[in-house]
């Protein structure tokens, strides 16, 4: 199981866009339309998927919300991080 990072880490760490909400880390991308926002959620299922790291994903007419947290830890980990980082590098 992942460590939960202190909340100093979590400050230093946040990924650009990212906002933490308790126990979990937030982003909402936005985009131009509903196929847009069904072809990232299709993109971030495929890499959450690989990173066997599953966030919670709401789909909206142009936007996905993602919502990261660790289950197992109870927290914020690590892992969030990572994902946070990789969703960033396929929207921006």
């Amino acid at each position: 199981m992942a460590d939960l990072l202190s909340d100093a880490e979590i400050s230093d760490r946040l990924p650009e866009e990212w906002t933490r909400e308790d126990d979990e880390i937030v982003r909402v991308f936005e985009f131009d339309g509903y196929l847009d926002a069904s072809g990232f959620l299709s993109a971030a299922a495929g890499l959450a998927e690989d990173a066997w790291h599953h966030p919670e994903m709401t789909i909206r007419w142009g936007e996905v919300e993602v919502r990261l947290t660790t289950h197992d830890a109870g927290g914020i980990t690590e892992n969030d991080i990572d994902l946070a980082e990789r969703l960033n590098g396929i929207h921006d």
